[in-house]
């Protein structure tokens, strides 16, 4: 049988296909597992939002709009949220991260024969960490801690205009990085 793409997975998947949906749970599991335990930094609270996030895929399989984007895309924004959803839940205050800090949690996400996508994702992943620690920080705790730049602002114990400074120089230097790639 010929490996079918993600849109032709989730067509089948739209109309119930059970065999489908094992099929992009197999593919894309440890990539939204990585994610939500990035986010999350808890192995059983990333293992429920990984799940969260596929019983949403399957739930919400027509939704899906090709042309808008990958589905990787698509479910990883979804286990974002869902990890978010988590956080907010728990009533968490985000861990600031530490340049110090190992990266074990990159290295779960399977290389997969350097697929064109996933080369991409590797490389977004160490344009953030080549930032100076500063604009680390806000890129962090904006996306992975899902805060407003005021609560940003608090946790950091930084000016408002700050933090928005630095968050717009942040992806300015992050989007130069990761063009260079």
């Amino acid at each position: 049988m010929t490996e079918l793409n993600d849109t032709d997975l989730m067509s089948r998947v739209a109309r119930g296909d059970e065999q489908a949906f094992l099929m992009l749970y197999d593919r894309h599991a440890a990539r939204v597992h990585a994610l939500t335990l990035r986010i999350l930094n808890d192995p059983m609270l990333a293992e429920e939002a990984t799940q969260d996030a596929f019983l949403k895929l399957w739930s919400r399989a027509r939704l899906f709009l090709n042309e808008r984007g990958s589905l990787l895309l698509w479910l990883l924004t979804i286990a974002r949220r869902t990890a978010l959803d988590r956080v907010r839940l728990e009533g968490r205050r985000p861990i600031l991260s530490d340049s110090n800090d190992p990266d074990d949690l990159w290295q779960v996400i399977p290389d997969l024969d350097s697929m064109p996508e996933e080369a991409r994702w590797r490389s977004l992943h160490f344009a953030v960490q080549s930032l100076d620690p500063d604009h680390r920080q806000v890129i962090e705790l904006s996306y992975y801690q899902g805060l407003s730049q005021s609560e940003i602002a608090e946790v950091l114990g930084w000016p408002l205009g700050t933090v928005k400074t630095r968050m717009r120089s942040a992806m300015d230097h992050l989007r130069q990085k990761w063009n260079e790639e």
